[in-house]
């Protein structure tokens, strides 16, 4: 039992678990706004946050396993000897000889396998509409970095992702939870799925310079210019406010919704940072309070990724930050 229990923790460190709350959180968000209508039952809404999990762990893998086979780990290797800053702690589990390629392929079906299972459970609660959920879900979660589409090799992949884990996440979950939809819900999936989309963003220009070498058209490489990337990281950002705003002010959202502005500072801070990377990569800065949890920090250190993790975790830590405004927004409004 010990064994399995060890192999599960194994197979979920190398799936970035540090990373679900990009997908728990917006899925909670759903459920807790869901639980507002006649038809909400606590059961199948418990289930697809679990799908929601087992899914989103088994599409981080799928990309590792289809990047490694397009070009291992080598060529990020081969930048920091040519003088760029690279993350080359890609896929370290394979490159240490802990585990193969076939035992990751396995691992991401079986992960995967639960998530269908799960939704397997709830379409027995709520019909063939989940189906269809499940079914749209895998095919783009695998064809993100997987053959034949290889999205995330084409300049789409954060578009992808804010689709996956914001309004198709949440239409989701909302729907195995409560049978219905709500245009209220979607509305505040749009800001989520831009929130979401940052951190995939963020992480594409730190990482911009390995991803050109293996031949992986993120939306940063397709840019080419660092100056653009800002810019348009600036307008994913402003665009997440600005749509809660607009939904306020034209009286698609209750003003309560007015407190994710709170959340505002974070997403100067994380942009003032990104312009730091550009401008001055060497520069080091450490965790503040208001940037949330980084755990691990001297480890982090330790392995000179501290440098990719204090932005990539405040992206992080900015999207969880919103939604948690947002739950307790959607709470307080279905009991006023």
């Amino acid at each position: 039992m010990k064994h399995i229990f060890d192999t599960i923790r194994f197979w979920m460190d190398n799936a970035r678990s540090r990373a679900l709350p990009q997908s728990v959180l917006p899925a909670v968000l759903a459920f807790c706004m869901a639980s507002q209508q006649d038809g909400f039952a606590v059961v199948p809404g418990l289930l697809a946050i679990a799908g929601v999990m087992a899914g989103h762990l088994s599409i981080n893998l799928f990309d590792d396993y289809f990047d490694y086979r397009v070009k291992g780990t080598e060529f990020r290797e081969a930048m920091v000897r040519k003088g760029f800053r690279a993350r080359i702690a890609k896929c370290p589990y394979i490159t240490s000889g802990q585990t193969g390629l076939k035992q990751l392929l396995a691992a991401c079906l079986a992960f995967g396998a639960v998530a269908l299972c799960l939704g397997f459970a709830i379409f027995l609660f709520r019909g063939t509409v989940i189906l269809w959920f499940a079914l749209a879900t895998a095919v783009l979660g695998v064809s993100y970095s997987g053959w034949p589409l290889r999205i995330s090799y084409h300049g789409l992949g954060e578009i992808l992702i804010g689709i996956m884990f914001g309004p198709l996440l949440m239409a989701g979950v909302y729907y195995s939870a409560c049978g219905q939809w709500d245009w209220t819900t979607m509305f505040v999936s749009i800001p989520v799925g831009l929130l979401v989309a940052n951190i995939v963003y963020t992480h594409a220009i730190m990482d911009c310079e390995p991803d050109r070498e293996a031949g992986k058209m993120t939306f940063a490489v397709l840019l080419k210019d660092r100056r653009l990337m800002l810019v348009s990281l600036f307008i994913l950002l402003a665009a997440a406010f600005a749509s809660i705003l607009y939904g306020v002010i034209r009286s698609y959202l209750p003003p309560a919704y007015l407190l994710t502005m709170l959340a505002l500072p974070m997403a100067a801070g994380l942009f003032h940072l990104m312009v730091e990377f550009v401008r001055h990569p060497e520069k080091k800065f450490s965790p503040r309070i208001w940037m949330g949890p980084m755990d691990d920090w001297a480890r982090i250190c330790a392995f000179d990724l501290d440098w990719f993790m204090i932005r990539w975790l405040l992206a992080r830590n900015l999207l969880s930050f919103f939604c948690l405004i947002t739950i307790a927004v959607s709470l307080i409004t279905r009991f006023l």
